[in-house]
């Protein structure tokens, strides 16, 4: 499998990397079997955070008799010294292993600076120099602090939302990140599921031969199409060209990327699939959300309270409660029109 030169790093990632938070919805053995079978396809990169709940402890369990065959990268929340050191620990447990690859300041709402006041920079490089972290860097969804990560010089690596989707700025940063000789990794391939074309971004991503794309799996189906396309890569061609055209019109604007920042939520809404409910039914197997379980989930909808907690943590600031509103009325429409046609 070709490799990517992760920046400064001197690191050198496949062109398929791994990204985890989806293992987190997935059993043990299953995320095992998963893992093992990403290894043995020729991955080396993966991608988890503290936040991920049981995340770490899939990779370790799966991946600690090659640790030294991978790259692995994970993430902390920490605001604080004491906060970043106990997460530290914790990852390292968890991961089976007595260094990380690569450390990262888990989606800051600023770029933390030396001497800023909250010590989270230094902790940073404290954990480098005592050998538990070998590169520290950053994840965004902001461009703003993504730029500015770069251009300080004070980061190995950026971690930014880049996809077929991307426009602007967002694809300024690939070269930004090339000329400041900063390790660019790009979550949300395909925007949380969305992208129905995954060929097309596929392509798109190899476009941009210093970014990393981090495919977040859940199936193991899911792996094996990114490998089948690794093995045969598609031409960014017209045709592609104009699917992705058609999906960046499809998804303009704001909709919910299914991050799962909004988590957890005070009435159990399972907010991340519930608040795009309406773009999934059309880009989705629609009867995937009316068995008995579906439906128990995604009418807690109703349950909202507006309390706003779900707003005040996401990244792209998105109005989330009014966002579960709308698509849980729609997902009740949607479902009466197909119990009144008979298809149900």
């Amino acid at each position: 499998m070709d490799t990517i030169r992760l920046g400064r790093t001197g690191l050198h990632a496949t062109s398929v990397s791994f990204g985890a938070l989806p293992l987190q919805r997935v059993p043990m053995n299953d995320a095992v079997k998963i893992l093992r079978r990403a290894h043995e396809g020729g991955i080396n990169f993966f991608d988890t955070a503290r936040l991920y709940s049981d995340s770490e402890d899939k990779l370790g369990a799966g991946l600690a008799h090659v640790r030294t065959q991978i790259i692995i990268a994970t993430k902390t929340k920490g605001g604080s010294a004491q906060t970043m050191a106990e997460d530290l620990e914790t990852s390292l447990r968890t991961l089976k292993t007595d260094y990380i690859d690569l450390w990262q300041i888990h989606n800051p709402a600023g770029v933390p600076l030396p001497d800023d006041g909250s010590g989270v920079y230094e902790a940073m490089q404290a954990a480098r120099q005592s050998g538990k972290v070998r590169f520290i860097g950053i994840s965004s969804h902001l461009t703003g602090n993504a730029v500015q990560a770069v251009e300080s010089g004070l980061y190995d690596t950026v971690q930014f939302p880049f996809s077929v989707l991307s426009s602007g700025e967002e694809l300024r940063l690939p070269a930004l990140c090339q000329t400041a000789d900063v390790g660019c990794i790009a979550m949300k391939a395909l925007a949380g599921g969305l992208v129905r074309n995954v060929p097309a971004a596929f392509a798109f991503m190899r476009r941009h031969p210093n970014v990393v794309p981090i495919w977040g799996v859940q199936r193991l189906e899911e792996l094996e199409e990114f490998l089948a396309l690794e093995a045969n890569p598609p031409p960014w061609d017209a045709a592609l060209a104009a699917a992705a055209k058609q999906e960046r019109n499809e998804l303009s604007g704001d909709f919910c990327r299914g991050c799962g920042y909004c988590l957890p939520c005070p009435a159990d809404i399972p907010i991340p699939m519930l608040a795009r409910m309406i773009l999934l039914l059309g880009r989705s197997p629609w009867k995937t959300y009316y068995t008995p379980q579906a439906r128990e989930k995604y009418n807690r909808g109703a349950d909202c309270s507006h309390c706003g907690a779900c707003a005040s943590r996401c990244p792209y600031h998105l109005d989330t409660p009014r966002l579960i509103e709308t698509n849980y009325r729609f997902y009740q429409d949607f479902l009466k029109e197909k119990e009144i046609a008979g298809e149900i």
